[in-house]
């Protein structure tokens, strides 16, 4: 396999995920539309690894190979055929490598709401400053730590429920704890910033936590007609 195809297979892996992209992408500059994909192909990887299978340390593993790669790509090396799109741009990749400690903590479950907050700020700080170097803008503030934590519930379910909020819950329904944390989340979530990329992801991530917290699947994608209703609305920012 070439390393474009490759490529081809992570983005595609990455859309798959999220089918609404294909109708939310008709408002997201032509020019860039390679890299946002690709980046958020990147997000997804990082994720997986963090958050995904009940073994914590494959994983972990695999996030350390990732900030050798980052690493790597500040230097002009890169070995995974996302760096064919992303390695070439001048954004501070060693930041990103520096926060795999806190998107390893962040599977640990926390006590409360601030204390989630704290664990991913570093990796969201970090994906703000690659944002503004990436879409060429200034970095949006405060947005990018609900994302993943939104991102984590999704992937988790119950088992990213902080305690406290799991304990105000109170019956043992591990799935209600979920749907009110999706709540708490949207509730003091920041109004979305940002380029017209990062725009779009996010007012789909809140569509499809909105629903999920009002009893929906916790994976299902946004339909068509309310997807091409949210994108319009980020777009038009």
């Amino acid at each position: 396999m070439s390393d474009a195809e490759a490529l081809a297979g992570f983005i595609d892996k990455w859309r798959e995920r999220w089918p609404e992209w294909r109708i939310a992408e008709v408002f997201v500059p032509p020019h860039l539309r390679g890299t946002s994909v690709a980046w958020f192909a990147l997000q997804q990887e990082l994720a997986e690894a963090a958050w995904g299978g009940s073994d914590p340390r494959p994983g972990e593993a695999k996030l350390g190979w990732w900030a050798e790669e980052l690493q790597g790509w500040s230097q002009g090396r890169r070995r995974h055929p996302l760096g064919l799109v992303l390695q070439r741009l001048p954004a501070p990749w060693l930041r990103l490598a520096a926060s795999v400690p806190a998107l390893i903590a962040s599977r640990e479950s926390s006590a409360g709401r601030e204390q989630a907050f704290e664990t991913i700020a570093p990796v969201a700080l970090a994906i703000s400053t690659i944002d503004a170097a990436v879409f060429d803008a200034a970095p949006a503030d405060g947005n990018n730590a609900d994302t993943l934590l939104a991102l984590q519930l999704l992937a988790l379910g119950d088992a990213a429920v902080p305690l406290q909020v799991r304990a105000r819950i109170g019956n043992g329904d591990a799935d209600l704890a979920a749907r009110a944390w999706a709540g708490d989340l949207l509730q003091a979530w920041p109004v979305a910033a940002g380029a017209r990329p990062l725009r779009l992801r996010e007012a789909l991530l809140r569509e499809r936590l909105r629903r999920f917290a009002a009893g929906g699947a916790r994976l299902q994608p946004v339909p068509a007609l309310a997807t091409l209703r949210v994108a319009w609305r980020a777009a038009r920012g």
